[in-house]
């Protein structure tokens, strides 16, 4: 089942949008470095770094300009807090951007968010994202938070994909798509690559799934 999409008092439409790198085979933990994310014993962390160019760089400073507010899981935010407010706003428009843009946190543990504009998410999560979608009437993304998204997935809270494909492939880790999420079809609306072959992918919810066979038709020899 597809959620309609919320609007604000002001008739705005809220979008929820995850943006994250993966491996050709789907695995998104610990593209940044090795010691992101060792949850499973994983060994592969900092499988992205060495992919980055000037079009990557480019994109992404983009992509942030077209996003209102940052929502993100404890792991996440812990991590984005413990760096972005260390790098030079000036030389770094994505910088700039996460330092000051709203901040929304999901997590049970937390008691405070100190990082600015950071907000604490209280009560049922997808409750919460709900809420903030029609309260917002604006674009959100969700950066990294694996487990948060797997609970976006599993309650059809998603709009779009942001999604950058790196060429490689570990085998282990955890997915994107895991299991949980509701089938639904897409549709891709941009396409760029970068020069050291990373897929820069967009795409958009298209409703329900045109199920069809290749089995011939009965009766025919």
């Amino acid at each position: 089942m597809l959620v309609a999409s919320e609007t604000n008092a002001n008739g705005e439409t809220g979008k929820l949008v995850v943006g994250t790198f993966l491996t050709l085979d789907g695995v998104m933990q610990a593209p940044r470095g090795p010691d992101e994310d060792r949850d499973g014993g994983f060994d592969h962390g900092g499988w992205s770094v060495n992919y980055w160019d000037e079009k990557m760089g480019e994109v992404m400073d983009g992509q942030f300009a077209e996003t209102d507010a940052l929502l993100l899981g404890r792991k996440t935010y812990e991590i984005f807090a413990a760096h972005w407010p260390n790098v030079d706003a000036e030389d770094d428009p994505a910088a700039e951007k996460l330092n000051s843009m709203p901040k929304y946190v999901a997590s049970r543990t937390l008691d405070a968010v100190e990082w600015n504009n950071s907000t604490l998410l209280s009560g049922d999560v997808a409750e919460a994202v709900e809420d903030l979608k029609k309260e917002r009437g604006d674009v959100i993304i969700v950066q990294g938070s694996h487990d948060l998204i797997q609970t976006l997935l599993a309650h059809d809270l998603v709009d779009e994909f942001w999604l950058w494909i790196f060429p490689l492939v570990l085998g282990d880790g955890k997915r994107l798509f895991e299991d949980g999420t509701i089938p639904a079809a897409l549709e891709l609306t941009t396409a760029e690559t970068s020069s050291t072959g990373v897929q820069m992918l967009r795409f958009d919810r298209a409703g329900e799934i045109d199920y069809g066979s290749f089995a011939l038709d009965d009766g025919v020899e």
